[in-house]
């Protein structure tokens, strides 16, 4: 699946009643919400000796995904410009594509 398609098809369960400010609203708290439960997976493996549940951890970044386009089309902007726009943001920091930790300190 291409990632603007992803995006079509998800924003197609966006609630209709909702205003484009509303959506976007919900796009950000929603990433938030998401993101608590995704990092709530891995602290539960890392400091409560829970397995790490990866069927769980796979769903919840699916919905961070849905949240991300969201709220790129509360935006008025595709995923692949988004996608675009941080490679592009990660090659100035980067260059040659590796990570520098000096660079990574100091941008």
């Amino acid at each position: 699946m291409k990632i603007n398609e992803y995006q079509t098809l998800a924003i197609r369960t966006i609630n209709p009643k909702l205003s484009k400010t509303e959506i976007l609203s919900n796009g950000v708290m929603g990433l938030c919400g998401e993101s608590g439960e995704v990092i709530d997976i891995v602290k539960k493996h890392l400091f409560q000796d829970h397995p790490l549940d990866r069927e769980k951890l796979i769903n919840e970044l699916g919905d961070v995904a849905w949240y991300i386009a969201e709220t790129a089309y509360a935006l008025d902007i595709d995923l692949e410009t988004v996608l675009s726009r941080n490679i592009e943001k990660l090659e100035k920091r980067y260059p040659g594509g590796k990570f520098d930790s000096e660079r990574s300190m100091h941008r």
